[in-house]
């Protein structure tokens, strides 16, 4: 199979982790315990493999190296809580919207984020300027998310803190892929600084759920009997990883995110036409907003995508 559409494929793998969370939260009432559920499911398969591959656990010393040679701050490591602060929001929030919507949200949020994030040099690689190209890219996404839930904008129909928070979730993932950006440079492995995601964000969000139950603002459900692809959240994540992981290296950054996004928005909104969340309907502005947000994530990519074409001619 062509690496474009592996690419694409990953997309489509994201946005069933976010309809499998999010029927695992309304299933449960409880988004908490289902990120928790979807992050710890994640850490115990990629800890099982970290205990039969070399590799990993040389990233592990390699990591361990730098950090003592203070060639990267240990704050930084705690990207993974990022991570876990995205998939709390998801499951709380996907339930209300919908996988599209959250989506159309989500990229907004990674996009304009990306415009800071490159600017101050978070990824390690120096920082960069902020194009006319890419700014236009971002309000073009923001306005995208404006489109797609234009017919639904009603106190009864749908909360726009909702939407809010999709783009803020959004947005920390930007920031997390910078900090694993700089920690993937010294783990020399991804599959390393994926397990150390997994387990500073698992840590985070037990550290939230059992803070919530002593303060008694929320208590554990017991686990609903099925549908049985509720509980693939974890395990998507880690297949994600291993997609990520292998055609990156190959297809490069910025080409992989144009197609995963593309395989992401087309995968949303087939999921909320076959297995709609309650109170989910797809509208022409939902498909035109998914449109317009691919629309600006090619746009703020291609120019840079061409400068770099050319100069590997040249």
């Amino acid at each position: 199979m062509r690496l474009d559409l592996l690419a694409a494929l990953s997309g489509v793998l994201i946005a069933l982790q976010a309809r499998a969370n999010g029927e695992l939260s309304h299933l449960l009432d409880n988004g908490l315990q289902a990120a928790v559920i979807s992050f710890g499911s994640g850490l115990i398969i990629i800890f099982t493999i970290t205990l039969f591959n070399s590799k990993i656990k040389t990233g592990i010393r390699n990591l361990r190296t730098a950090v003592a040679h203070k060639k990267i701050a240990r704050w930084k490591l705690f990207a993974g809580s990022l991570g876990g602060s995205f998939i709390a929001i998801q499951t709380q929030i996907v339930p209300l919207i919908g996988v599209a919507i959250f989506s159309v949200a989500s990229i907004a949020g990674q996009t304009a984020m990306s415009l800071i994030v490159d600017r101050i040099g978070l990824t390690g690689g120096g920082k960069k300027l902020i194009s006319l190209r890419r700014v236009a890219a971002a309000l073009l996404t923001v306005v995208a998310v404006l489109v797609s839930v234009w017919d639904r904008i009603d106190a009864n129909n749908l909360s726009m803190f909702a939407v809010a928070a999709g783009i803020f979730a959004g947005a920390v993932v930007g920031v997390q892929r910078a900090l694993n950006g700089e920690i993937n440079e010294y783990t020399d492995q991804s599959f390393t600084t994926s397990l150390l995601n997994f387990m500073m964000g698992t840590s985070f969000l037990l550290i939230l759920l059992i803070s919530a139950i002593f303060f008694g603002e929320n208590e554990l459900s017991p686990l609903p009997s099925g549908p049985w692809w509720i509980y693939t959240g974890g395990v998507i994540g880690v297949i994600y990883i291993a997609f990520t992981s292998t055609i990156v290296q190959h297809l490069g950054v910025l080409t992989f995110t144009l197609f995963s996004v593309g395989g992401q928005l087309v995968g949303s909104l087939v999921i909320d036409l076959v297995s709609p969340t309650d109170g989910v309907n797809v509208s022409v502005y939902l498909v035109t907003g998914i449109v317009m947000t691919y629309a600006g994530v090619v746009a703020g990519g291609v120019g840079h995508l061409r400068k770099k074409k050319a100069k590997q001619i040249s």
